[in-house]
């Protein structure tokens, strides 16, 4: 949080050496703007992850000291005392995890600017400089949301009473709560509800937004309903594991013990849900680009370079990128202009001006393009472009409607066109000419999408790290107080005739199947927040499914919850069985 924090405050002030032109200079400070929307993500991603996990952890652990906290009721403790304590520890824990975080805040600083220099968001002289605000508000969110994340379970722990906690009646050991019932229903009826009307929407856009808002509501639904989906998830697991003693073992553990299970599940359900959600859905949105230019150029061929004309070429448009500054008023866009021939452009492509024609884009004139077609341009207004060392007035001619690619902002004739530039031109093959040069406009579609998804990929497998991390965390923590709790059962089994080496093995496969329920589950939400893509106008070509995503993220959690489970394991059986069952403290 603090290192995130940190940097985005350093973002707020970018530095600019002297000797950048105009046009690097606005790069850069796209670049600083990127970079500030990301951190934004991170650090929401961070305050919701960590009252997840830390609601999540205090509510197992009141459940594990119910026995401690009934006799306190039972020496005179009143309920306001008990909830008190337990908000005073949590405020504690949190205090002293943000002193422990400063240090730890200074190295993932460190962390975030080489990651984000290497990404090409920030220069290569970026420095995030101390900022003492941002380390305050980072103690302040920390302690908060461990606050907050308390606030629930402290409420419940106060409402039990002493006879009911000490002899563990079914009122205290009840894990789904109204509270529960109400929010787990509510979150999974909304979840519902959207997806129906991003199937109904047929837009690709709007199934975009509504996917974000599933992921979410999708992951509260099956979290807050986990104690009773991931045992129903777990029969089609448990009945594969049937006839051996130690599956039979772990089954009933998966199938019974539904707040072990849960606790395990649900961080897994949300790291799925979101992450795989998210690089399916900006993966399906560059993917769509590609899709969209596809079906919008009549072109054969595209070359990386201008192509002279022949009896083979029925039309050849050069479309040539320059640096552009565009004043109007007294802002200033630095970006692109593309020199073209509009015969020949029109000739190769279907998309048209919703308003003016590009037919009249001669002399002295510009059209707005795509990604800048939302930006108040008016048809016949006069703006001024710098175009090398010159300044030109022009005439707008012509505004292109939007479209997904949003790389396309200005058009200018390419009598306007400096020297230099980036060149690459739409070919149409004569009739009756089987000439085959550079590559199809479906290979350069398909490039042009993947390109824009290699660039996603920076950033999300930013994203995936910080929630990697959070996840790992609950995760190890779930499984870890889990198995201090089964010290007793472990020893039971022991005695009725098992080894130590069998019951770590029931212990490794009962988390390994859960591990396989809560990817499924979280691929669920992330598969509902995608139904809207593929009901779109572009159906199934726009959808990206991570599947590579999807096997590390399931790859790691084995390893991950493996290896704690077994190792957690291990040490609850290294005590002689008699010993733990000689008394109970």
């Amino acid at each position: 949080m603090q290192s995130g924090l940190q940097v985005l405050a350093a973002t707020d002030r970018p530095v600019l050496p002297a000797g950048l032109s105009a046009y690097d200079r606005a790069r850069v400070r796209e670049g600083y703007v990127g970079a500030a929307t990301l951190l934004g993500m991170s650090v929401m991603l961070a305050v919701f992850l960590t009252v997840f996990i830390v609601s999540t952890t205090f509510g197992f652990t009141v459940v594990q000291r119910r026995r401690e906290l009934g006799l306190l009721r039972l020496v005179g403790a009143q309920r306001g005392y008990v909830c008190l304590m337990l908000v005073c520890e949590a405020g504690l824990l949190g205090v002293l995890g943000t002193a422990i975080g400063v240090p730890v805040g200074l190295l993932g600083t460190w962390a975030q600017s080489a990651l984000l220099i290497k990404l090409g968001m920030l220069p290569p002289w970026f420095d995030a400089s101390w900022d003492q605000g941002a380390m305050w508000a980072a103690m302040i969110v920390g302690v908060s949301t461990a606050l907050v994340g308390v606030l629930t379970a402290a409420w419940r722990a106060s409402r039990v009473s002493a006879l009911e906690a000490l002899t563990e009646s079914p009122k205290a050991m009840r894990v789904m709560t109204a509270w529960r019932w109400f929010w787990g229903l509510s979150a999974a009826a909304c979840t519902v509800l959207l997806v129906i009307a991003a199937q109904a929407a047929r837009d690709l856009v709007a199934g975009l937004m509504i996917g974000l808002i599933v992921m979410i509501s999708g992951s509260i639904a099956l979290s807050q309903l986990s104690p009773i989906v991931v045992p129903l998830a777990g029969r089609l697991p448990a009945a594969v594991l049937r006839g051996n003693l130690i599956a039979d073992l772990a089954r009933a553990g998966v199938l019974h013990a539904v707040r072990r299970s849960a606790a395990t599940a649900a961080p897994l359900i949300v790291l799925v849900g979101l992450v795989v959600g998210l690089w399916g859905t900006f993966g399906s949105l560059a993917k769509a680009v590609g899709v969209e230019q596809e079906r919008l150029i009549t072109a054969d061929f595209v070359v990386s370079s201008e192509v002279p004309k022949g009896p083979a070429i029925a039309v050849a448009s050069p479309q040539t990128a320059v640096p552009v500054a565009v004043i109007r008023g007294k802002r200033t866009v630095y970006s692109e202009a593309i020199g073209i021939d509009p015969a020949a452009y029109q000739q190769t492509h279907k998309l048209r001006p919703r308003k003016g024609s590009l037919d009249r884009l001669s002399g002295r004139t510009i059209a707005i393009g795509p990604g800048m077609a939302a930006e108040g341009y008016k048809l016949g207004s006069t703006l001024t472009i710098a175009l090398g060392n010159r300044k030109i007035p022009v005439k707008v001619v012509a505004i292109m409607p939007e479209t997904l690619d949003i790389s396309e902002n200005f058009f200018i004739p390419r009598t306007l066109l400096p020297a230099g530039g980036r060149t690459e031109t739409l070919v149409k093959v004569a009739p009756g000419n089987s000439l085959r040069t550079g590559m199809s406009v479906k290979e350069w579609a398909e490039a042009k999408g993947e390109a824009q998804q290699r660039s996603n990929s920076g950033l999300f497998a930013a994203l995936m790290g910080l929630a990697g991390i959070y996840t790992a965390v609950a995760v190890v923590n779930a499984v870890v107080m889990s198995t201090a709790d089964r010290r007793r059962e472990f020893a039971l089994a022991r005695m009725a005739g098992l080894t130590r080496i069998q019951v770590v093995a029931v212990a490794l496969v009962e988390s390994t199947t859960v591990v396989i329920i809560g990817v499924l589950l979280g691929s669920l939400v992330a598969g509902a927040a995608l139904a809207g893509i593929a009901a779109g106008p572009y159906g199934l070509a726009a959808l990206a499914i991570p599947w590579r995503l999807l096997s590390l993220i399931f790859a790691a959690a084995m390893v991950v919850v493996g290896a704690a489970a077994a190792f957690t394991a291990h040490r609850a059986t290294s005590p002689q069985p008699i010993s733990l069952l000689a008394g109970r403290e």
